[in-house]
């Protein structure tokens, strides 16, 4: 298990677009489980309407956890789509 926090930097937070992005990105890693943590909320990183329900706003720490196979590799992905602000 690999964790990092990062802070989100779109200006919307973490809407549908961002969150679709994500979701579709760790489907690319189906032996591993990736979760966002927030001080409010827990959502699997590869469900969109989790990632969107978590209310997920900008300047907000998250914690992302990754378990399993590959889970560097999608750790590594995850911070920089969050890096990138999802091309924003």
């Amino acid at each position: 298990m690999v964790t990092k926090t990062v802070t989100v930097t779109n200006a919307q937070g973490l809407h549908m677009r961002p969150a679709g992005i994500l979701a579709a990105e760790m489907k690319k890693f189906p032996g591993c489980t990736i979760t966002l943590k927030t001080p409010e909320k827990t959502a699997k990183a590869t469900a969109v309407m989790q990632v969107m329900a978590a209310g997920i706003k900008c300047g907000t720490a998250v914690e992302i956890t990754a378990d399993g196979e590959n889970e560097q590799a999608a750790l590594d992905k995850a911070i920089e789509l969050f890096d990138s602000g999802f091309g924003e």
